[in-house]
């Protein structure tokens, strides 16, 4: 249970000598993520009951980074 309190976040990655945001890969992420979405939410429909598509994708996106952000 202790090894879940004492989370490390990762303010960088280093990949291969790279110094990487983490920001980034979870905003890379977050648009694949959206890039997969899209489609699926197209055929289900939701499209024409969202009013302002561009602000329901952005307000979707900050969701994701704040998920990945979490999670990873």
């Amino acid at each position: 249970m202790e090894g879940l309190l004492t989370m490390e976040l990762r303010a960088v990655l280093d990949i291969d000598g790279l110094l990487v945001s983490s920001f980034l890969v979870h905003a890379g992420l977050a648009v694949v993520t959206l890039l997969v979405l899209n489609p699926i939410l197209a055929k289900v429909g939701a499209r024409r009951v969202i009013w302002n598509l561009p602000l329901a994708e952005f307000g979707l996106f900050v969701c994701l980074i704040g998920l990945y952000t979490i999670l990873l």
